[in-house]
């Protein structure tokens, strides 16, 4: 059962968010709202659009929610294999269980540190520019009085 509601909520998950299903709902309440005079506006002309969008929204948040959630864990374990075969720190898996307090802590945490990583990056970069300068130099000097080659 839960592999079929799985099937189920992706697809309509899919087939919802296409600008033809746009489209569609969109022609309904132009239909619906040309229709108005013809019922004089009545209760259950209203009705009628307020019970559809209502049921359709109802069912529609549990199924866009169930293909949230397994995207989510996917992406999840996706990341989580990335940080376990890199250089990355282990600590950071399962963080998505943490309060949104130790989560704001391990942003500034992890922001503290790439600012950290920036300056002493950008200082080797500006020293290694430095020796690199005269290399690049001397190779455009040697490749600009190499001879060519001659032509057959």
């Amino acid at each position: 059962m839960k592999h079929l509601f799985a099937r189920f909520a992706s697809k309509t998950s899919e087939w919802a968010g296409k600008p033809a299903v746009f489209i569609l709902a969109l022609t309904v309440v132009i239909i619906w709202a040309m229709l108005g005079p013809f019922f004089d506006y009545s209760e259950t002309w209203q009705l009628i659009i307020n019970t559809g969008t209502t049921i359709i929204t109802f069912l529609m948040v549990f199924v866009l929610q169930n293909a949230q959630t397994r995207d989510t864990r996917a992406i999840q374990a996706k990341l989580n294999e990335i940080i376990l075969t890199s250089h990355a720190e282990n600590r950071f898996i399962g963080i998505e269980n943490l309060d949104e307090d130790e989560l704001k802590h391990l942003d500034q945490l992890v922001a503290k540190a790439a600012k950290g990583r920036a300056d002493t990056e950008a200082c080797s970069t500006s020293e290694a520019e430095k020796t690199e300068a005269p290399k690049k130099a001397e190779g455009r000097k040697r490749r600009v009085s190499a001879k060519p080659a001659k032509q057959r």
